[in-house]
């Protein structure tokens, strides 16, 4: 049997997202309500009624033969520093965990002091997209300037994983460029790229272009929600597989790391598809899907 490291998923003691779309809170049985009113299914009823438990993303893990994931975080099921540390003391074996926070909070100092002093996480994530991550309710952030520039200086001197989601291409917060002057100001310090960089269909170029800026040697990528990015499209995705054999070209397959993104990706297929695309894509060699699956991420995120 493969051996597998969740490099993307998520709890969520109950959703308290902020968004784009105002407020978005859990409305029982899986389904969540933005503040405009529009109501969907963000996880399956299964796996919880308000929120996701670390037991329930071990159920499916355990089902499919996963043995660790990293517990990222982002506003859009709403930041749960304390629950995502409590899982990690909890089930040291099975998660290792993310830390998040608002970068222009008045107070920011006070709790990167306590994040990563004090509860002493070892991963930052950043979500960044228009959708629901720090640029849903503001204007543009540069991922290059000064304030953003606090977070990365931080993160490094305590030897901090780096982690970012920058949204879709043609969205003001994919700035490829700005994390490529990033990684090359912090050459020390590990970066991860969420979803591949989030291509949709018809972003094969777009892909190609930005990969080759950030084809570096302390930049990584993770395939969370590279299939749902295509929708409509369905098992065995096409135009997902596709964009990773771009990114095997451009990067190498010893760059990227196989991510769920669950428990959200798993209202709409199954874990068992999610891991199959990948295997059976034809893009890797059995060597490099050995990387993919387990090797880079125990690398990068169990390692330190």
């Amino acid at each position: 049997m493969r051996k597998i490291i969740d490099a993307h998923a998520h709890v969520a003691q109950y959703i308290t997202g902020f968004t784009s779309k105002g407020e978005l809170r859990a409305a029982g049985q899986g389904k969540a309500r933005y503040s405009t009113g529009e109501e969907f299914q963000m996880f399956p009823a299964e796996m919880g009624d308000i929120g996701v438990t670390p037991e329930a993303l071990l159920k499916v893990m355990d089902e499919h033969g996963v043995e660790k994931a990293v517990l990222l975080q982002g506003n859009w099921l709403g930041f749960h520093n304390e629950y995502t540390h409590e899982a990690v003391r909890k089930y040291p074996d099975r998660f290792t965990g993310a830390a998040t926070y608002d970068p222009f909070c008045l107070k920011a100092d006070e709790i990167r002091r306590r994040l990563f002093d004090g509860l002493g996480f070892k991963i930052l994530k950043f979500e960044l997209s228009t959708g629901s991550g720090l640029m849903a309710n503001r204007p543009r952030v540069d991922l290059d300037g000064e304030i953003m520039h606090e977070c990365y200086a931080h993160a490094s001197d305590r030897g901090v994983t780096i982690v970012l989601d920058i949204g879709r291409p043609d969205s003001v917060c994919w700035q490829p460029d700005a994390v490529a002057c990033i990684a090359k100001k912090y050459p020390h310090t590990t970066f991860v790229l969420c979803h591949l960089l989030s291509p949709q269909r018809g972003d094969g170029e777009v892909l190609k272009s930005a990969l080759g800026k950030l084809a570096a040697p302390n930049v990584y990528f993770d395939i969370a929600s590279l299939c749902s990015n295509q929708k409509p499209e369905t098992f065995p995705y096409p135009t997902a597989a596709a964009h990773l054999r771009t990114a095997k070209a451009v990067v190498g397959a010893d760059r990227l790391m196989f991510g769920s993104d669950m428990p959200s990706t798993l209202a709409r297929d199954s874990y068992s598809h999610l891991i199959e695309f990948v295997s059976c894509s034809g893009v890797f060699t059995d060597e490099e899907l050995e990387a993919v699956f387990y090797g880079t991420a125990d690398k990068v995120y169990f390692k330190n």
